[in-house]
């Protein structure tokens, strides 16, 4: 049939839909851009805290470790409750509630006050993930491009959060960096909710099945990988993200300025972005089962050479990790949407993003410990090692993906 042959109501109709999902894709790649770039400007911030408090850096960046915490916890009722009410809904509440906690780090005249408004952003920003993967994958049919794009919106938001934080906090007070953030946050939340429509009628009719469909067992072992592939992922992320700024102001040269740092760590963190972009064009070519190994192996290489290498580099295989740690990123949830209901993703993915970002409390933890007993060189051992333990569980996955989709293809009806 050709277009001039719909009728004009059910052609204008049609458009009204794909602009409505192109707006819902639009508006959830900013808040991923957002969700980011929130949990980041503290651990810029707090390098310029030490004089203001003068604490070292090991005490201060444990406060934020109230937020990372929450940023896991949190992701569990997130996602249950989307699937229960409203997704939309939550996401207006990740709008809402991101831009008041900002506000309320930025007002917060003590370290305790601080680290209780710290809490508060974290269980706010722990709704993106969940929610909004859910959305975005029943919005574009998880297309690896779409998928991709979303991913670089969100490494844009880690990428930029040390630059204008430390920017703002530079010409501005650090106070500044949260703040300006808050208005952002709490603008686009009204936009969003006059121009999205509810949700609530669209709760029943979601689909139940997946598009391979495992027995129980199966999909028990199944998704026992992806709880070690999301620690162990979210361990590695969250190490070379929280102190890469701290990496480099001790790897590149001594009393390098702030703001120096923070663009020296934006540009290292652009390097996810582009690989993301990148990941979105292979996985057309690629199966996303043996990108998603190519990857894992490439941020242990990476991981490794960082823990040995000053300077130049240093950056340069800082890049490689993070590239790879991000790239993984998009190919993990197109093959998580492949063997998970709709109906289902929101809690699927709560239990996957509760123990990606569950770790950031660990990884703080971690940063803290092997800093203060053989600074980065240390952190970034640790961190390769948990890189090959990544890889390695990347591999067991393949073969188990290899055998069933040889099942599954051989259940088929012939076309």
């Amino acid at each position: 049939m050709s277009p001039t042959s719909i009728p004009a109501a059910a052609r204008a109709d049609h458009e009204a839909q794909e602009k409505a999902r192109l707006r819902e894709i639009g508006f959830l790649n900013w808040a991923h851009a957002i969700d980011h770039f929130v949990l980041l400007i503290y651990p810029t911030v707090v390098i310029g805290l030490e004089v203001v408090y003068g604490l070292p850096y090991s005490e201060l960046i444990a406060l934020s470790s109230a937020a990372f915490l929450a940023f896991g916890i949190f992701s569990l009722p997130a996602g249950w409750l989307a699937d229960r009410w409203s997704r939309r809904n939550m996401m207006a509440v990740f709008y809402f509630g991101c831009g008041v906690s900002l506000a309320a780090v930025g007002v917060a005249p003590n370290l305790t006050v601080l680290a209780v408004a710290m809490f508060a952003l974290g269980m706010f920003a722990a709704i993106y993930h969940p929610v909004g993967m859910a959305m975005l994958i029943e919005a574009s049919g998880a297309k690896g491009r779409t998928l991709a794009f979303n991913g670089v919106c969100g490494n844009l938001g880690v990428s930029l959060a040390a630059g204008i934080s430390a920017g703002l906090a530079t010409w501005l007070g650090w106070r500044a960096a949260f703040f300006a953030p808050a208005a952002i946050c709490i603008v686009t939340g009204i936009v969003y909710m006059w121009l999205t429509p509810g949700d609530l009628h669209l709760v029943k009719t979601r689909k139940k099945t997946a598009a391979v469909p495992l027995p129980p067992r199966l999909m028990a072992v199944f998704f026992g990988l992806f709880i070690v592939l999301a620690l162990t992922a979210g361990l590695t992320f969250n190490v070379l993200t929280i102190a890469l700024p701290k990496i480099v102001d001790e790897g590149m040269a001594k009393d390098v300025p702030l703001v120096l740092v923070g663009s020296i760590a934006t540009a290292v963190l652009v390097c996810g972005a582009l690989a993301q972009l990148s990941v979105g064009r292979l996985v057309e070519l690629i199966s996303p089962h043996m990108l998603f190994a190519i990857v894992t192996g490439l941020g242990f290489l990476g991981n490794l050479w960082a823990a040995y290498a000053t300077g130049i580099s240093l950056l340069i295989a800082l890049a490689i990790a993070v590239a790879a740690i991000y790239g993984q990123v998009t190919v993990n949830d197109m093959i998580m949407a492949r063997y998970t209901a709709d109906a289902w993703r929101g809690r699927v993915y709560s239990v996957r993003y509760f123990l990606v970002f569950i770790s950031a409390g660990a990884a703080i933890g971690l940063i803290a410990l092997l800093h203060k007993s053989g600074g980065f060189a240390m952190v970034l051992g640790v961190n390769a090692l948990l890189a090959f333990l990544l890889f390695a569980a990347t591999l067991v996955l393949v073969a188990m993906i290899v055998s069933v989709e040889g099942k599954h293809a051989a259940t088929q009806p012939a076309e």
